[in-house]
């Protein structure tokens, strides 16, 4: 029988793996959608290639940070346990090459390809892991000061501070250092429009991301028998949630309607499996809310030009959601208990310090060494034909 169960608990994780690696596509697609078309193979080239640098470094490095674990060993000793702790780590990587995914909404249109590589490696080989150590890995004494402080742990069953907040609050980072688009915001005060390329593609981008968060976020109990059907109702209701409060707060908007299900699914990620499917939906509406609101005062007010949202998105609706785990994981609101609203905010206020700090470290020491962005001629050009010398759709054939 503990054969059988090593070979179903490989299997279960590397099913979530494959979900998630999936959702990747997903980010692919989304920013695609939104990115203006002369960008558009940018978009698809850097999340393809930011996860091949992402699995590098998370082998090679960040995973041994994270949670001490070394792969410098025989094949026979990997494959021990059906190979379990190969796919835990397949499956982790999609969650750390993820932080690079989230960065890149937010850069996109202007930010040169070669930096951005090498941020990713630090990044992830760095930054991340020792987050993700330090809360889910149980190193370097966090957990044990938050306990000792508030008297409980600090709880993220799925990742909206670790991985959400934190990629969200990296990429605040790196888009302040980086600086608005050419003419987004004219010296006469006037902003420079840029509507998303492809509704259909950023719709098939939510989609991808939307199905594969439930591998995200239910696979995270990483063997079977923990699995929980809780985790998936509450995904679920979080996801209807934000749709139907980006859709009203939007105005039918098709950008917020399908920026809504992903900001539901961000905030619920930490609490998903202590809440009650009525507070999940709570959860997403305010995440919902959260998404249209700060989207709007970010790009028009502030005039800080984050493409996509992804510091509202993931940064915003992240903390949200670690803090709410605080307060609807609570027996009182029908939760099943076990957390407290000081140790989720402690938390989340640590992730928040530590991502905003490593990304202002990386992304500055990146620009004092060499330049973040395209030139403003290879910026006009776009990133297609500036980076990779052909466009999404070329109109002219070769001549043979």
């Amino acid at each position: 029988m503990d054969q059988v169960k090593q070979g179903t608990d490989a299997l279960f994780i590397l099913l979530g793996a494959i979900m998630v690696l999936a959702m990747h596509a997903g980010f692919a697609f989304l920013e695609l959608g939104t990115v203006r078309k002369k960008n558009q193979v940018n978009a698809l080239v850097k999340i393809l290639v930011d996860f091949a640098v992402s699995t590098i470094a998370y082998f090679f490095v960040g995973y041994t940070f994270a949670y001490g674990v070394a792969f410098f060993s025989g094949a026979e000793t990997l494959a021990a346990k059906n190979g379990y702790e190969l796919v835990k780590f397949f499956f982790l990587l999609t969650f750390a090459a993820a932080i690079p995914a989230i960065v890149s909404g937010g850069i996109a249109e202007r930010a040169r390809f070669g930096p951005q590589l090498f941020a990713t490696a630090v990044i992830v080989g760095v930054i991340y892991p020792l987050f993700e150590g330090a809360i889910w890995g149980g190193r370097f004494g966090v957990q044990g000061f938050v306990e000792s402080t508030t008297g409980v742990a600090f709880h993220d069953f799925a990742g909206s501070v670790v991985v959400h907040a934190v990629g969200g609050w990296i990429g605040l980072a790196a888009v302040l250092l980086l600086g608005p688009r050419a003419n987004r915001y004219r010296k006469d005060g006037g902003m420079s429009a840029h509507p998303p390329s492809s509704i259909p593609f950023l719709a098939l981008g939510a989609w991808i991301l939307a199905v594969g968060w439930f591998g995200f976020n239910v696979m995270s109990a990483q063997t079977i028998d923990k699995i929980s059907g809780l985790v998936a109702v509450n995904s679920l209701m979080a996801m209807v949630g934000g749709t139907l409060v980006a859709v009203l707060m939007g105005r039918n908007d098709p950008g917020f309607a399908y920026n809504g299900p992903l900001a539901g699914l961000v905030a619920v990620c930490a609490g998903s499996d202590v809440m009650h499917p009525a507070g999940a939906l709570v959860v997403g509406g305010v995440a919902g809310a959260i998404f249209v609101l700060l989207f709007t005062l970010t790009q028009n007010r502030w005039k800080i030009d984050d493409v996509l949202g992804v510091w509202p998105l993931h940064g915003l609706c992240g903390a949200w959601g670690g803090i709410a785990c605080g307060i609807f994981g609570q027996t009182a609101l029908g939760g099943r208990g076990g957390v407290g609203f000081l140790s989720q905010f402690v938390g989340t206020l640590l992730g928040v310090i530590w991502a905003f700090a490593g990304g202002l470290l990386v992304y500055g020491a990146i620009r004092a060494v060499t330049s973040l962005r395209l030139t403003p001629e290879e910026e006009y050009e776009g990133a297609d034909l500036s980076i990779h010398r052909i466009g999404a759709t070329p109109e002219r054939e070769a001549s043979w």
